[in-house]
């Protein structure tokens, strides 16, 4: 069981310890272009800017496992736009290793998902994840997204281009909990 805070400057130091020892591939893999490898605190300043607030167009959560009450990962709604009822889930990562290929990234989605329709009455949530990361593309399937279609060479990481797969999930899609 997991539940959702939101992500706060004293979550900064986690989140970056997850990323050292990784690589730029590992940090586009999660966070899309919006970070430069190595993950920094001003980098993540700039981030949370007018975010977690009434009306913002971005909410960032830290993912708490509720039985031992560490944080194990993150992800965050953007690009919310109240007028089309529409965002975009982003930033999704079980960071803490030990907690990974246990249904986590799952239950990660569907709480987000919730936030989405149930909170902010939104109407259709989107995410991108790349081609090649078959766990992902499972997890978001178990949760009830659908791909949309695939962006074909989307993203370029050292010589080797990406493609990413789009997929969404309308609220009248949604199988509540």
């Amino acid at each position: 069981m997991i539940r959702l805070e939101y992500f706060t400057e004293d979550d900064f130091e986690q989140l970056i310890e997850w990323n050292n020892g990784t690589s730029p591939a590992f940090l586009l893999q999660w966070a899309g272009p919006t970070f430069t490898f190595p993950l920094s605190k001003s980098q993540l300043s700039t981030y949370l800017e007018d975010s977690n607030q009434q009306d913002a167009t971005k909410l960032v959560y830290k993912v708490i496992d509720v039985q031992s009450g560490r944080t194990i990962g993150h992800i965050s709604l953007g690009n919310i736009d109240y007028r089309n009822k529409s965002a975009r889930i982003g930033k999704v990562l079980v960071g803490d290793t030990s907690m990974r290929g246990k249904g986590t990234g799952e239950l990660m989605i569907k709480a987000i998902v919730k936030i989405g329709f149930e909170d902010l009455h939104l109407h259709r949530l989107s995410l991108g994840v790349f081609d090649f990361n078959i766990g992902a593309i499972n997890c978001y399937k178990k949760a009830g997204f659908l791909i949309d279609g695939l962006l074909r060479d989307y993203r370029k990481m050292n010589d080797q281009y990406w493609s990413l797969y789009e997929m969404s999930i309308l609220e009248t899609e949604w199988q509540h909990d």
